[in-house]
């Protein structure tokens, strides 16, 4: 049975006008600019946990030309186009990572069925005109998060995105950073940032790599980006390519001293992608002012790494390969695109996420170790219709 329930008020939030809404095991905001889902608090028995980052000048006064995506900026967000956006594509020049980031949203229909609520949001489109749905759904006894956004109305090559920002506990190495299996790993290929900028890069330009524990860095010798906080001073930028041919893709995130998994699934023929960007006090210039330390973007993607439409849309290297850098949008058939983000308690002794398998009721997390956790979940929710 569908019910249609008293929609939730805006208050501030962080610095941004938001909606709150909870079930038995979540309490989440949505921003009204830009879509931005956090601060995110997961329950896990009697504690609460929130993986999600906000940005540290969220409550400040800043530059008027600042983009509205900065200014929201937090937990995770729907990008279309993913990317900088730097360079126009036949007419249109879009905001860093899209309308969809950094536009405001209106919030349709909070309804409830059963065990679950359900928030709807909406946005129409101008650069390239069209609609994007947004649903995020709550269940109850899941310590998760559903996401689905449907873009119609609009046709051609769109590189899309979720932008998930996640903060790491202070100490060196705090959480490990484990993927399912992925065919292509690369550093971004061009200059991530700049010395004459104010902007700092430890990895190796352009360089690729079998495994996250073995990454060039740029003077010769190697690191392991799964430990994070790490590189103190860098920004850097990696995509992981992953095997089209799993039931699900997943990304998580182990924090041994706080006993829990934050872990991300999604379809990989819809995303194919995922970007981690590793922001530890590399940018100098503002609003970062070196300040935005222990985050990484963990970022589901299909696009050409963040460079935008033009770049995605385009001849790169990995379309050249085979390898999807956009999906392509039809007039008549909405896209729909699907993850479930969430957190689950882990054991004394749960070293890093080795697999995530589907159970009857939810998913196993298996760790390199064999010490095992589970979650009650919903995987059947990634197959679009």
């Amino acid at each position: 049975m569908l019910a249609r329930m008293s929609a939730p008020t805006l208050h501030i939030v962080h610095g941004q006008p938001s909606w709150s809404f909870r079930s038995s095991h979540v309490h989440a905001h949505l921003t009204k600019l830009g879509g931005h889902l956090g601060p995110v608090a997961f329950r896990l028995g009697r504690r609460l946990v929130s993986p999600f980052a906000v940005a540290p000048w969220a409550e400040e006064k800043l530059a008027t030309d600042t983009p509205a995506l900065l200014r929201a900026l937090r937990g995770d967000f729907f990008c279309a186009p993913f990317g900088g956006n730097g360079t126009p594509w036949r007419g249109e020049q879009h905001p860093p990572h899209g309308e969809t980031a950094n536009s405001r949203w209106h919030l349709t229909a909070f309804e409830r069925a059963l065990d679950r609520i359900t928030v709807h949001a909406a946005l129409k489109t101008t650069v390239r005109r069209g609609h994007v749905d947004k649903y995020v759904t709550l269940i109850d006894g899941h310590a998760a998060i559903y996401q689905r956004h449907v873009v119609s109305g609009a046709r051609g090559p769109m590189p899309v995105g979720h932008h998930a920002l996640i903060k790491f506990p202070e100490p060196d190495g705090s959480g490990i950073v484990t993927t399912s299996r992925f065919e292509h790993a690369q550093v971004f290929p061009g200059a991530f940032e700049s010395p004459e900028n104010r902007g700092y890069q430890s990895l190796q330009p352009g360089a690729t790599f079998a495994s996250l524990g073995r990454v060039p860095l740029a003077d010769g010798r190697h690191t392991d980006v799964s430990r994070f906080p790490a590189r103190r001073g860098y920004e850097d930028l990696v995509m992981l390519t992953a095997d089209p041919k799993l039931k699900f893709a997943w990304n998580a995130v182990t924090f041994p001293r706080e006993g829990y998994v934050w872990f991300a699934l999604r379809d990989p023929r819809v995303l194919r992608h995922t970007i981690l960007w590793i922001s530890n006090g590399g940018r100098h210039y503002p609003p970062w002012n070196s300040r935005h330390t222990g985050v990484m973007g963990i970022e589901d993607t299909t696009s050409y790494f963040h460079y935008g439409l033009a770049e995605s849309a385009r001849s790169n290297a990995l379309s050249r390969c085979g390898i999807p850098t956009a999906l392509v949008l039809h007039l008549k058939r909405p896209t729909s695109v699907r993850t479930i983000m969430a957190v689950a308690a882990i054991p004394p002794g749960f070293n890093r996420v080795k697999q995530i398998r589907a159970t009857k009721d939810g998913v196993e997390l298996v760790a390199a170790n064999g010490k095992r956790a589970s979650a009650a979940l919903e995987t059947g929710f990634l197959r679009s219709e």
